[in-house]
């Protein structure tokens, strides 16, 4: 009978790890081609978009999606692996043709997002990036590389100032005048050199971007702005202060951007936090309309 017993608690266990190691197999492919549906939609709105323009189109989106083997949302940003591909995508436009960037990003490296602005601004044809809710940090610096920044009429761009070990370099380099030197650690003394040379080299990156569309001496200030740190790091910064500033703003989105931004949900929760019914357009924009649309659960 014991024997018996520890046969059947055998195969049920087997039987467990079975059905479990289905189920994970089964995630992981539905998740992978769950995703080619999406991809290919996004693909041919591209293609749509860069027809209608006679541009080359580049994508740069960063939402939190449920992409990973687990399904856990990921945080994503400006990376070294999207400046290779952006630098590859702009590589292999025609010198003269226009690129069009749509820009969706909370920012990222540096190093990162001064390789693509370098890139945009060294590029002969007109670039346009377009801004439909935010480009912040990294992503703004990438829109002062552009001939025209097309945004939202309630989208944002940030202030550039580095961040160093996490804190703002314009309030490292403060502590030096708050604090006697020899009350000040010699980690936050490293610190406070660090973060001034970081924000001289920001600032001189951001006036050589700048230069492109202003005289030296408003580079020069607006680079100093931006960088700074006169701003909190998330300090949003909307249309009128961007003209202000002298930049070149428009706020003609098309709608095929903000049909793309619909192709890149975000992780998935139990139920959207925001419904609406979108009113009906004109069959030859996209078709009726129908059903009640969801907003994502998350912030971005």
């Amino acid at each position: 009978m014991q024997t018996l017993k520890r046969s059947w608690s055998l195969r049920i266990g087997d039987f467990a790890r079975a059905v479990f190691w289905v189920l994970v197999v089964g995630f992981m492919l539905f998740t992978v081609f769950g995703n080619r549906g999406s991809d290919t939609q996004r693909t041919d709105l591209l293609k749509r978009f860069e027809k209608e323009r006679g541009s080359r189109v580049i994508s740069l989106i960063h939402r939190q999606e449920s992409t990973s083997v687990l399904g856990v949302a990921v945080n994503s940003h400006i990376s070294i692996e999207d400046s290779e591909a952006v630098l590859r995508a702009i590589r292999l436009t025609p010198p003269e043709q226009p690129i069009d960037l749509i820009l969706h990003t909370p920012g990222g490296l540096v190093l990162a997002s001064e390789q693509i602005a370098k890139a945009l601004v060294d590029h002969k044809g007109k670039v346009t990036v377009f801004v439909p809710h935010y480009a912040m940090s990294g992503g703004t610096m990438i829109a002062l590389a552009a001939d025209e920044i097309v945004m939202d009429v309630n989208a944002v761009l940030g202030p550039v100032d580095p961040q160093i070990s996490g804190m703002p370099a314009g309030s490292i380099v403060n502590v030096l005048a708050l604090k006697r030197r020899d009350a000040i650690s010699d980690e936050i003394l490293i610190l406070a050199d660090v973060a001034q040379k970081a924000r001289v080299q920001v600032a001189s990156f951001v006036t050589q971007l700048l230069l492109k569309r202003m005289p030296p001496k408003k580079a020069v200030q607006v680079a100093t702005i931006l960088s700074e740190g006169r701003w909190t790091h998330d300090f949003p910064l909307i249309v009128p202060v961007v003209r202000e500033l002298g930049l070149p703003v428009t706020t003609d989105m098309p709608r095929l951007v903000y049909e793309l931004m619909d192709l890149y949900p975000q992780g998935s929760g139990a139920r959207p936090s925001v419904l609406y019914v979108p009113m009906h357009r004109n069959r030859d924009e996209r078709g009726a309309a129908s059903g009640p649309v969801s907003a994502p659960r998350k912030d971005d």
